[in-house]
Parts: structure tokens; sequence; C-alpha cells
């Protein structure tokens, strides 16, 4: 495999995850890395989860992942900055970590594969990113579900 390989291999790994979230969260495209021989694809939520519902998404996809077949590498249980770290059959390191403000961000490490270009992801991206933006922004669109016991979060309209 080379690293344009490894590359839609990993955005498949993340959009099969983000699929499996219901009801739907809102995510953007994070950079795409190489580095000697590893590639990484990341995801960020801006679906913005609060605190009351971070086990729920969590459970949704250790569950998933479970159920694929990855094994488990680690799980951080803090209540503020959770993640959980796995491993594909096929050696792709997957992670979903909650950061700052409950943003949730998913990456995936290829295994070291052959040197190649790398194009950008061909997945659709969920919410609107402007594209002069030099970083991702906090997560800033409401769900009825997800946002639930969020402060400050409003309803779109409101």
């Amino acid at each position: 495999m080379d690293m344009q390989g490894a590359a839609e291999r990993a955005d498949e790994i993340l959009d099969s995850v983000l699929e499996e979230i219901e009801p739907d969260v809102h995510w953007v495209h994070g950079p795409t890395t190489t580095g000697g021989c590893i590639v990484t694809r990341r995801r960020t939520v801006m679906t913005v989860v609060s605190a009351q519902r971070r086990g729920s998404l969590l459970g949704v996809v250790d569950r998933f992942w479970r159920k694929g077949g990855y094994r488990m590498t680690a799980i951080n249980n803090d209540m503020d900055f959770p993640a959980i770290y796995a491993k594909t059959r096929d050696g792709f390191q997957v992670t979903l970590i909650v950061a700052d403000k409950g943003q949730v961000h998913f990456d995936v490490d290829s295994p070291c594969v052959r040197r190649s270009e790398v194009a950008d992801s061909t997945s659709r991206a969920t919410a609107f990113l402007d594209p002069e933006a030099r970083l991702i922004p906090r997560p800033n669109i409401h769900s009825d579900f997800w946002s639930a016991g969020a402060p400050g979060v409003a309803a779109p309209g409101s």
C-alpha cells in the first residue's frame, strides 16, 4: 500500500464511524499530514457535544469499533478530556479525543506504507469551514440531542 491508498483507507475508517453516530454530528476535515512512511487523516466535530452527552458519544464509538474487530489500546476516562485509542486489524491507529470546550477530534494514523503523493480527501464535510480560516474554530453547531445541557449554546434561529 502507498500513502494515497493509506489515506483512502483512513477516510473509510473515519466515514464509517461518523456515519454510525445518531443523531448526526457535523464535522470538518482537519489537516492531513505525512511523515516518513505514515499518513494521518483528521476530522473535527463542529457539533457542540455537552459534558452530559460525551459518555453517550464515546459509548457509541467504543461499541462500533469493538464490533468492527478493533483492538482497544487505551481508554482515558478523564471527565473533561476523555479519549479512546484503538487499532484496526490492518494496523491503522484510530483515536477519538475530547478536547477544550468539548470539541471532538477523530484521527487515523496509517501503518508504515510506501511514499507517494497524497490527494485531499474526497469525503464531503458536513459543516462549513471558512477556506481562509487558519484554525478550526471551537464547536459552534447546536444539536437538540448532543448539545443538551451545554451552557451558552443557542439553537439556530434563536
